[in-house]
């Protein structure tokens, strides 16, 4: 961004529950309403990582991502910690509990479009406490999938036109 864009007025072009479209100076770019943020969890437990595949309506199709959700999406737990969200998320996502939870840093999905961030947490420990699926209306599917076999699950997917989330580049670190 220039500098005539930095030091340029936001404005607020839009706003909805969750999302917010801005302007600075030049640049039109969506970021999350109310200071909501999201926890995404990297769980690899004995050589096997959950993923969750859902439908995403902006791209139209189901997409293969990490689990996650969002921080202080509700009025009653707005300044909820990030860690805490991460451990709810992936056990109401996945049916999986970490007993441990590592938070790995503050990470920005798309900078160029998108302001929002996002704290990436590693969940270790993990015991089974029930299915998983989300909240009502997600509809997540739960994927544990040995780590050697990700490359032919993630070939497979794509085969079957769901979309991959770049976040999973993440796990070509541990492989």
């Amino acid at each position: 961004m220039s500098a005539i864009d930095s030091d340029a007025p936001v404005e607020t072009m839009w706003e909805g529950r969750f999302i917010t479209a801005k302007r600075q100076g030049r640049w039109e770019y969506v970021s999350r309403s109310r200071g909501i943020r999201a926890a995404v969890i990297l769980a690899v437990d004995d050589g096997h990582v959950l993923l969750v595949e859902q439908f995403r309506v902006p791209l139209g199709k189901n997409c293969i991502e990490l689990p996650a959700g969002l921080v202080g999406d509700h009025d009653d737990n707005s300044g909820e910690d990030a860690s805490l969200a991460a451990v709810r998320e992936l056990e109401e996502e996945t049916g999986y509990h970490a007993e441990i939870i590592k938070d790995c840093g503050e990470f920005y999905s798309s900078p160029g479009m998108v302001s929002e961030n996002f704290s990436l947490f590693k969940a270790d420990r993990l015991t089974k406490t029930g299915e998983g699926g989300g909240v009502e209306g997600e509809n997540i599917t739960v994927h544990r999938i040995a780590l050697e076999q990700l490359d032919d699950f993630i070939q497979q997917k794509r085969k079957d036109g769901a979309a991959i989330d770049v976040k999973l580049l993440l796990l070509l670190q541990i492989k």
